[in-house]
């Protein structure tokens, strides 16, 4: 009988494809380096990091019954996720990521997502239709969304009962995707997790530092709105206040899956009973612990 998750992950679980060199690389640039290929995707990205925390994640999601997708499952499966809820599709391939980081940072990423985003609500049915909650008896716990899932099927979370008493906790997936989380805004539900350059995108300008664009995000109608910036201050905004706070400076060897991980210690740090001002440093902390090579 398949166990009682602690958190839902919904969005994209994929194969991360990385290359990395230690040079600094410019536009064209040919250099060595190393690649490798990760179990990845923004939803699963959380997945593994809660998990990491002693928590038990479920992932929703659709992979392909293609070599790789079977691979994938068992992958997530050996991290300690709960996948009996995937959608496997026949015909629908397992979706893949691919980016190159350099010494000056992420040089270039393309995210092939298109298989996420086919499959529609078809990866909502056991919220719906069960064993995980119905629209007569809606899921109680925390969601982490993703951006990955179009602008459509976000909406329609937003608005379905089955969802109405899931604690939201969404991320954009990247730039490309960030008005994807309007519905959060028109709707002031779920706590959204942006970086600076996504919070410019929803609020349709551009900001100088987190806090500025924490504020922006709660005037225009966000419940609740954490920023990050690199190594610049982060923020926690509320309409309540907002809370500020450095990272620890570190020497940078990744950033693929550095906000995920932000994300999913600051999701884990208030399951756990933390306040803001807690659950924020906390989650800063693994955050720089990560983009300086550790897990």
């Amino acid at each position: 009988m398949t166990q009682r998750p602690d958190i839902l992950c919904i969005g994209s679980v994929l194969w991360d494809v990385i290359g990395r060199s230690d040079r600094h690389m410019k536009h064209g640039a040919d250099v060595p380096g190393h690649i490798t290929r990760l179990p990845g995707g923004v939803a699963l990205n959380i997945a593994m990091t809660l998990a990491r925390f002693d928590l038990l994640p479920a992932v929703l999601s659709v992979v392909g019954r293609d070599p790789e997708g079977e691979t994938l499952v068992a992958a997530c499966a050996q991290l300690g996720l709960i996948t009996d809820h995937l959608y496997r599709s026949d015909d629908l391939p397992t979706d893949q990521y691919m980016a190159i980081e350099a010494a000056n940072g992420l040089i270039a990423a393309i995210a092939d997502a298109h298989s996420l985003e086919q499959a529609g609500d078809k990866i909502l049915r056991p919220l719906i239709d069960g064993p995980l909650g119905f629209v007569e008896a809606p899921f109680p716990g925390p969601i982490a969304l993703d951006g990955n899932l179009t602008e459509a099927l976000l909406d329609t979370i937003v608005r379905h009962p089955a969802f109405s008493k899931a604690d939201l906790r969404i991320a954009p997936a990247s730039p490309g995707k960030a008005e994807r989380l309007f519905p959060f805004i028109r709707s002031g539900k779920g706590v959204l997790y942006v970086n600076l350059e996504e919070a410019g995108l929803l609020c349709q300008t551009e900001f100088t530092n987190a806090p500025q664009a924490g504020a922006a995000l709660i005037e225009r109608g966000a419940a609740r709105a954490l920023v990050t910036d690199g190594g610049n201050v982060t923020c926690d905004a509320t309409r309540d206040g907002i809370l500020a706070e450095r990272p620890p400076e570190v020497m940078v060897t990744r950033v693929t899956g550095a906000g995920d991980t932000f994300m999913a210690a600051h999701i884990a740090s208030e399951l756990r009973g933390a306040d803001r001002p807690t659950a924020l440093h906390r989650a800063l902390a693994t955050a720089a612990a990560y983009v300086a090579g550790g897990t």
